[in-house]
């Protein structure tokens, strides 16, 4: 090795086993061109550091490989990350966060097998998280990475996690990071029919506070229309915090849902389907075309869903298109009626819950817990919040300016 990154090393260990991490981030941060002009020897270098002992060490290195336009063997990179998030120092790591989700991007964007890097990064997550409620700009990867791959199961329980945390990475929070996960957590959702869930994922998107309009924002709002087309059959209002840019610049561009919304409220297949067809193009470009479609299927069950408050009985054919839909819905527990087969009469039912058998009670034990633990949540927050120093010295200066305008007043 030159002498130079021989002193790397050694400053590394010495740094290290005095576990000054912050000299140690500072030192990593002056050497990314060191090592960025000895690419050839960095693979001694890692040989010379210990994972357990040098993480950041190591870490400054492997991000340094990743930063390269080219890399020449990614497998053997891919294998080295691997080892290192998973025998690596959490304590140590959690002072280079921002460094440490290089790689793990990469990951995202280099991998043609994007289940392998799944497990990574759900160890990753795990070493760079003070609390399991902690958001991490690494959970955004992994979403991503399980959308690519297909697969869900994997990152369900991090989104069944309420976050009430976001990790400081080198100081501050890309927003970028945030709004993605929640974006492709509702796309997750939406993929998983849990429309509920991916509304709630949308929402978070959408009332982000933001000054300027964002892509992901924009994406988040017109799966947000159409999402609540299909749970509640027609647009849910956002709260009254959303940021007036919503209204200002992403409502005019996502006129052709708008559009749809406002078809779809007349209960007319026919129009609906006019409508797709004439902005199919849209749809098509927004990669919504499956939500389109599902939203004209939803039409006729809403309709179905109609026929139930006003008639008790009435006589379908077997050719009819809601004959279908009011199957589904019957087996999915949505309505409640039963079918003659020989007339085609259908009788519509009330629920027959009666909210009275052991089930029912320990699910709404469980609702309650939860909410007594949100309450429990709210408290400890507020209390954080009452004690900052930054809001006590915001609420008294708002106090004095109040006091020093009311004495004015009176003078």
């Amino acid at each position: 090795m030159a002498s130079a990154l021989e002193q790397f090393v050694n400053n590394v260990r010495q740094l290290s086993a005095q576990g000054q991490m912050t000299q140690l981030c500072e030192l990593i941060n002056k050497s990314g061109e060191l090592l960025a002009k000895n690419l050839s020897h960095l693979d001694t270098v890692l040989g010379a550091l210990d994972i357990q002992d040098h993480s950041l060490g190591v870490l400054a290195v492997l991000f340094v490989k990743f930063s390269m336009p080219n890399i020449p063997d990614f497998e053997t990179l891919f294998s080295q990350v691997q080892l290192f998030i998973s025998t690596c120092n959490g304590e140590h790591v959690r002072y280079a966060t921002d460094t440490c989700r290089s790689p793990t991007h990469k990951i995202v964007t280099s991998s043609s097998q994007p289940l392998r890097g799944v497990v990574v990064l759900k160890q990753a997550i795990d070493k760079m998280q003070m609390n399991t409620n902690q958001l991490t700009s690494v959970h955004a990867d992994l979403c991503q990475l399980c959308l690519l791959a297909k697969c869900f199961k994997p990152v369900l329980p991090f989104l069944e996690l309420d976050m009430m945390d976001i990790c400081k990475e080198n100081g501050a929070y890309d927003a970028k990071h945030f709004l993605c996960y929640y974006y492709y957590g509702g796309m997750i959702y939406t993929g998983l029919k849990n429309f509920e869930r991916a509304l709630y994922f949308y929402e978070q998107a959408i009332t982000t506070p933001a000054m300027a309009v964002s892509h992901i924002m924009l994406e988040a709002y017109k799966k947000y229309i159409l999402v609540s087309l299909i749970l509640h059959g027609k647009v849910q209002q956002l709260p009254k915090y959303t940021s007036q840019i919503v209204g200002r610049f992403i409502k005019p561009l996502s006129n052709a849902y708008h559009e749809l919304a406002q078809v779809y409220a007349t209960n007319n297949p026919a129009e609906l389907r006019n409508l797709v067809s004439k902005h199919g193009e849209t749809f098509t470009r927004d990669n919504n075309t499956g939500l389109v479609k599902q939203c004209l299927s939803s039409v006729y069950k809403k309709n179905i869903q109609r026929l139930t408050k006003v008639f008790l009985l009435f006589v379908v054919s077997n050719q009819c298109v809601f004959l279908g839909f009011l199957c589904m819905k019957i087996e999915d527990g949505e309505i409640y009626a039963s079918i003659n087969q020989k007339d085609g009469m259908v009788c519509f039912h009330d629920n027959p819950e009666k909210y009275n058998n052991p089930a029912m009670l320990h699910k709404i034990d469980q609702e309650m817990l939860k909410c007594i633990e949100l309450d429990e949540k709210l408290k400890s927050m507020d209390q954080e919040i009452t004690v900052n120093p930054q809001f006590v010295q915001k609420s008294m200066g708002s106090q004095e300016d109040d006091v020093g305008s009311k004495t004015s007043s009176y003078s």
